[in-house]
């Protein structure tokens, strides 16, 4: 059933942001929806660092949401931003896409083989199927709509009455420099734009020249670009003229007519916050700065009649398993590369758990089956009412939103296992399922169905992110010389393992079975614990591992044995043991 009016615990940061956003916007705007906003620059793949611009804003709107508050989360998506550079790593775009740079994203034409009609639509398209899969709710802006359709033209002459006024407020900052930062780590331009909210964050902010400061950038009409530059206003008449460095054209048009431009980005984002009225809007670490937009945005605001959003600083989101994320390099993760390989619960759950201003990790190396488990055991503790306030208000937010519940597997097996068995079965459905239905014998798993879709996402988990050369391939045929030169010692190992594999067919039981067969070797019990054992079993162990993985894979590792053994199934393993 849909939770309307019930909020989480109150003890983190969620809540206390929620709690301010309420306040501030009864005291701006009483009885009006509470007004919280994203910006998002289509300029090239929206990867996973841009996500945390969405999804503070969304958590936080959830939860007022939730309270029984009528709220807006906007997403400006800042496509009439200019194209500034060829993306690296984007199939079918080449350096000849070059020649659009300066027109905005919505004339640059889509990569080859795209069904969208342009830039924009092309990348847009893929960050707002991630979001639906996640459960955000959101009104989508357009901003080339907005300008080109004359939504702002009270709001750009107002600009172009005030410029003198906005100039004087932007000279305080053009000759600072910024001071030497703590920062977290050093940061690309790309990185920077992302934590800016928006690609037209390194615009500059206006152009001053013999006719003066102007904040208004008008794109070609003759090449679309916007290498342009303002020679000629007239406040009373809106007349000007401009030139285009590219092409050498010019012209003079009526500003209150005109539609083919936009204002510069320190100005174009104070001017939303006032038009939309937003309360709430997170900016990125790199605000700390003197002159970034955020803080500039914080007096030029006030020319538009507005207020600057109240809003934290948020840090940078880092991949583990790959290269420092750089959409300047091309391959960067996306939320829809990170939703192939996790469902949208855990995605929501590393957003929802850390406060904005920390930074976290998304894994997509090995480290994923360690979320997977620390996922798991809060679920578990979440059901028993173990759990801790502010882990069961994370967990609350990821699995489900005002709305209701996200969808979610009906059977969570353990990730790492779902992804060791099909590294094994090689997406062998067939095998899969009877290897599955085996891990818990009094309650078989009936149809893969129950198991989905967690174990699609670990499936493309092995397939994409696992190297070939760490894949598991049984071995066909018994290794013939390694088992004809085992000692006393190590055929005793695997007859001690073969004798009792039958009675322990399921995952526990074959945990306890592998684990003790050297405790009872050693002259132990099987269920002797770790404090009752002198330290030799480890190591006693882990010789008896590495014998049986080498004598069912070739290697020293594998995926977990007890997993191993019931893929491989029991006739098999007791062929490839020398039974």
């Amino acid at each position: 059933m849909p939770i309307v009016a019930q909020s989480t615990e109150t003890t983190d940061w969620v809540s206390r942001f929620a709690d301010e956003v309420i306040a501030e916007s009864e005291r701006r705007a009483p009885g009006k929806p509470v007004v919280v906003a994203s910006g998002l620059s289509p300029s090239g793949p929206i990867h996973l660092g841009n996500l945390r611009e969405v999804m503070t804003p969304h958590l936080v709107a959830d939860e007022v949401r939730r309270r029984g508050h009528q709220v807006r989360h906007l997403i400006s998506w800042d496509d009439y931003d200019r194209y500034r550079k060829v993306p690296a790593g984007i199939a079918g775009v080449d350096e000849t896409w070059a020649e659009h740079i300066g027109k905005p994203l919505t004339s640059v034409p889509a990569p080859d083989g795209s069904p969208y009609p342009n830039w924009a639509e092309h990348f847009k398209a893929a960050m707002v199927a991630s979001l639906a899969e996640m459960g955000v709710e959101f009104d989508g802006i357009s901003q080339t709509a907005q300008y080109t359709s004359g939504v702002y033209r009270e709001q750009i002459l107002h600009a172009m009455r005030h410029r003198r006024d906005i100039d004087a407020i932007l000279a305080q900052y053009r000759t600072k420099k910024a001071p030497a930062k703590k920062s977290q780590k050093p940061v690309d331009e790309a990185e920077l734009e992302a934590a800016e909210g928006s690609g037209a964050a390194a615009e500059d902010d206006g152009s001053s020249g013999s006719a003066g400061y102007f904040p208004y950038k008008p794109y070609c009409a003759n090449c679309e670009k916007d290498l342009t530059t303002v020679t000629a206003y007239d406040d009373d008449s809106t007349e000007l003229t401009y030139a285009c460095t590219a092409c050498g054209f010019s012209e003079t048009v009526r500003l209150s007519e005109f539609n083919r431009g936009k204002l510069v980005w320190k100005v174009d984002w104070p001017m939303r916050w006032a038009y939309e009225g937003v309360v709430f809007e997170p900016s990125g670490v790199d605000h700390s700065s003197p002159g970034s937009s955020f803080q500039v945005g914080g007096q030029i605001v006030g020319i538009f009649g507005g207020e600057q959003p109240i809003g934290p600083m948020y840090a940078f989101v880092g991949i583990s398993g790959m290269a420092k994320m750089s959409s300047s390099k091309g391959g960067v993760p996306t939320p829809a590369d990170a939703l192939e390989i996790m469902e949208p619960q855990l995605l929501r759950w590393l957003y929802a758990r850390r406060r904005p201003n920390q930074a976290f990790k998304i894994a997509f190396d090995q480290e994923i089956q360690r979320l997977y488990d620390e996922w798991d055991r809060l679920d578990a503790k979440v059901a028993d009412g173990s759990a801790l306030p502010a882990d069961i208000a994370a967990h609350a937010r990821a699995v489900r939103t005002a709305a209701g519940e996200l969808p979610r597997t009906p059977r969570p097996l353990p990730y790492r296992t779902l992804a060791s068995v099909a590294d094994i079965t090689a997406g062998h459905e067939d095998q899969t399922l009877r290897i599955l239905s085996e891990l818990d014998p009094a309650n078989p798993l009936r149809t893969l169905e129950e198991a989905r879709p967690r174990y699609d996402k670990a499936e493309a988990w092995i397939n994409t992110h696992v190297p070939a050369d760490q894949r598991t391939i049984v071995r066909d045929e018994p290794d013939a010389e390694l088992l004809k030169s085992l000692d006393e010692q190590g055929r005793q190992s695997l007859r001690l393992l073969l004798d009792g594999l039958a009675d322990h067919w399921s995952l526990d039981g074959l945990t306890h079975h592998v684990y003790g067969v050297p405790k009872v070797q050693a002259g132990f019990p099987a269920d002797a614990t770790a404090k009752e054992l002198p330290p030799e079993i480890k190591t006693a162990q882990r010789s008896f591992f590495a014998l049986l993985y080498h004598l069912l894979v070739g290697r020293d590792t594998g995926p977990r044995l007890p997993t191993l053994l019931l893929a491989v199934g029991q006739e098999r393993v007791r062929t490839l043991l020398g039974e």
